[in-house]
């Protein structure tokens, strides 16, 4: 376990203060002070005595730089001043010897921030009492189930303690409504994390490009990414990598990992390297014999071109859904131009209310899922993606995925046969800046002669 230095330490104060003024300005006055309370992640078993691997509640981090399980966070915000209070597993000598160190309450006071801490089997008896003269929770309510269960006691045990005199909670709100915005936004040192991430990714995607023949199996595959990754700095997989060859290619989630690559495989790896708790997102499609068919490179440069379109439209001032539209609609016109789809390539890319409810376009066939998301401490980053109404605009600091895609089906009666089971999706990190974006993920092979001449190792 890494202790925080005192660099570290002053980032995880900043946050803080950034989060109180936030829930200061953003919370009406008649609903403060307010208690912001957070629970770090349990470890949860395998099987028998063994636990799945551990990886920490990045809201709980990205406020305190806490790395172990089940810590809860109380930020407890007053009108001139927040103060930080932390319930943590105690020392403990002999689960030391097992499993590791511990911090103890004196070690988050020391070198996390903490302005009290206390073993966590006095949270049901303190909680309530922190709450008390608070009249907002703002918590990450249906996170956990278990989670909701200790603050709703909280709750209530602070409104007994306070009925009868002094101020006790009355509302409840969401942390990530407060929370998210601050996320939304990377600082410098976020986004060298990122920057690292990245490095380990392309090194991860190299190597599997290299390793990749036909007789090989997916899970070979897997295992280049993976050790390349570690190789380079990175702790884990920032999400369970897909390594999808020939139909699997066409399942968006796939995570098996074990087919035997075939001669005439397309190959769909998407995959990304964390460190710092920072992960990259990157999606990369080649084929297994080191050269595309006529068919695939078709559907290829359909998706590239689309991808080149979003990014030159990713800057300031923009907005996801627009993204989405100018990826859309380059995708139905790359379609219609091989055949796949007839008619004008806007209508064909706009979804339209169905009887059902639903929203659907003839493009969905071919491209099930949006073009973007944010990125960050979490793959699907926190952040809100429409202000009141409006979709958020994007700013510079944010960093976004663009990530455009084409899924020929196998059993697509439909469609021409030369490209049923074809699966593209191309996929990069971007930066936006005040001049437009940077794509951090560029340097790994995309174009058509790049990515032939990276597999089998050239």
């Amino acid at each position: 376990m890494r202790v925080p230095n005192e660099t570290d330490l002053s980032l995880f104060a900043v946050r803080r203060q950034a989060l109180a003024e936030y829930v200061r300005d953003q919370v009406p006055e008649a609903e403060q002070p307010c208690a912001v309370v957070l629970c770090g992640t349990p470890e949860y078993l395998r099987n028998s005595d063994v636990e799945h691997a551990y990886r920490p509640d990045s809201d709980v981090y990205y406020l305190t730089g806490f790395e172990e399980p089940d810590a809860v966070l109380v930020l407890v915000v007053e009108p001139e001043q927040e103060r930080l209070v932390m319930f943590v597993r105690p020392k403990d000598k002999e689960r030391e010897l097992w499993t590791g160190y511990r911090a103890g309450p004196e070690g988050a006071k020391r070198d996390y921030g903490a302005d009290e801490a206390f073993p966590l089997a006095t949270l049901s008896g303190r909680l309530p009492k922190l709450l008390v003269g608070t009249r907002t929770v703002i918590g990450a309510w249906g996170r956990r189930a278990d989670d909701d269960q200790k603050l709703i006691a909280a709750y209530e045990g602070a409104r007994h303690k306070a009925r009868k005199r002094g101020v006790f909670p009355t509302v409840m709100r969401d942390v990530r409504e407060l929370l998210g915005p601050l996320r939304q936004h990377k600082t410098a040192d976020e986004v060298s994390r990122l920057r690292a991430a990245v490095q380990a990714t392309a090194a991860g995607h190299r190597a599997a490009m290299a390793a990749c023949r036909p007789g090989v199996s997916e899970h070979v595959l897997y295992a280049q990414l993976t050790s390349a990754f570690l190789s380079a700095g990175a702790k884990r997989h920032g999400y369970s990598p897909i390594v999808a060859s020939g139909p699997n290619a066409c399942v968006l989630h796939y995570v098996d990992n074990q087919r035997t690559i075939e001669a005439g495989d397309l190959v769909l790896i998407d995959a990304g390297a964390e460190y710092g708790m920072y992960t990259a997102d990157v999606t990369r499609t080649f084929p297994a014999s080191g050269r595309f068919t006529e068919a695939q490179r078709a559907v290829y440069e359909v998706v590239l071109e689309a991808q080149r379109l979003a990014l030159e439209a990713t800057r300031p001032g923009a907005t996801l859904p627009e993204i989405d539209r100018i990826t859309r609609e380059a995708l139905a016109a790359g379609l219609v131009k091989l055949g796949l789809l007839d008619g004008d390539p806007a209508k064909l890319a706009k979804k339209v209310k169905q009887e059902d409810g639903t929203e659907k376009a003839p493009l969905d066939r071919f491209y099930p899922h949006s073009t973007s998301h944010f990125l960050g401490l979490d793959v699907h980053d926190a952040g809100p993606y429409h202000d009141g109404t409006d979709p958020t605009a994007l700013q510079p600091g944010m960093v976004v995925t663009i990530e455009p895609g084409l899924y020929c089906q196998p059993d697509d009666e439909q469609c021409p046969a030369a490209y049923r089971g074809i699966g593209v999706r191309i996929e990069d990190d971007v930066l936006v800046t005040s001049s437009g974006h940077e794509n951090l993920t560029a340097d790994i092979p995309k174009s058509v002669e790049a990515i032939e001449a990276a597999v089998g190792g050239g």
